[in-house]
C-alpha cells in the first residue's frame, strides 16, 4: 500500500504536527507529510516542517477578503501537492462548508477534549469547573458543525483535585501526542471504515482493564 500524502495545516507552535512527522519516520505509520500550510508566517510549526525537510507555505488569511477565497486558496494549494488527507492541527480558522465537504471524511482534527463532552474552546477550565474525574483528547473526522465528527481515537487522563486549566492542559497535550499519530496510522493503513457518522475499526484490539479515578 502506498504512504498516505497527507497535508497538515497549522496556526502555532507545532508540537503534535511534530508528533506526526515522527510518527511519518516509521514506515508502520504508512504515510508521508508532503505539505505545511498555516495562516501565520511566524508560526513555530513550519521551523520544525522545514527541519524535517517538508515542504511549506503560508497563506495569510488577512489577505483574502472572505473566508471562501482564502479557502479556495488552501484547497488548491493541497490539491497541487497531492494531499489526499488533511491532518488539522492548531490551526485556528473556521473552515467553509465547501471546503469541509470538498474534503469530507479526508479531514482529521484533534480537540482536547472527550467530545462529545466540551466543544469549542476553554475546555480544561469548563472541565475543571465542572469537576470532572477524566479529562482528554479525541482525534475525528471534521465535519459542518465545530468538533463533531465520527470519532477515530480518544485517550483518557486523570483529574487530579489540586490541577489548573494549565496544568491539565498540559497532561492532555501529552496524550494528544499519543492520540494522532495512532488516529493517523489507523487511517493511513485502510484500517478505519466511516459508516453514516461513526468511524469503525477494523481489527480494533480492546485494551485491558478500564481505567478508574479515582482507584480506591
Amino acid at each position: 500500500m502506498a504512504a498516505l500524502k497527507v497535508g497538515v495545516l497549522i496556526s502555532g507552535r507545532g508540537s503534535n504536527l511534530q508528533a506526526l512527522i515522527e510518527a511519518c519516520r516509521d514506515p508502520a505509520t504508512n504515510a508521508k507529510i508532503v505539505l505545511v500550510l498555516s495562516n501565520k508566517a511566524n508560526a513555530g510549526g513550519l521551523a520544525r516542517a522545514a527541519e524535517a525537510g517538508i515542504r511549506t507555505a503560508v497563506i495569510d488569511h488577512k489577505a483574502y477578503a472572505d473566508r471562501a477565497g482564502f479557502d479556495a486558496e488552501l484547497d488548491r494549494q493541497l490539491r497541487a501537492a497531492g494531499v489526499e488527507l488533511v491532518c488539522l492541527a492548531g490551526f485556528m480558522r473556521i473552515l467553509t462548508d465547501g471546503f469541509i465537504a470538498a474534503w469530507h471524511n479526508r479531514m482529521i482534527n484533534i480537540h482536547p477534549s472527550l467530545l462529545p463532552a466540551y466543544r469549542g474552546l476553554d475546555t480544561h477550565a469548563r472541565a475543571l469547573a465542572d469537576g470532572v474525574k477524566l479529562a482528554g483528547c479525541t482525534v475525528h473526522y471534521v465535519r459542518r458543525e465545530l468538533d463533531t465528527g465520527p470519532i477515530i481515537v480518544q485517550v483518557a487522563v486523570p483529574v487530579a483535585a489540586d490541577d489548573t486549566p494549565d496544568s491539565l492542559a498540559a497532561r492532555i497535550l501529552t496524550a494528544e501526542h499519543r492520540a494522532y499519530p495512532l488516529a493517523l496510522r489507523l487511517v493511513a493503513t485502510g484500517r478505519v471504515t466511516v459508516d453514516g457518522e461513526r468511524a469503525i475499526l477494523d481489527g480494533q484490539a480492546m485494551p485491558g482493564g478500564i481505567m478508574m479515578n479515582p482507584t480506591g
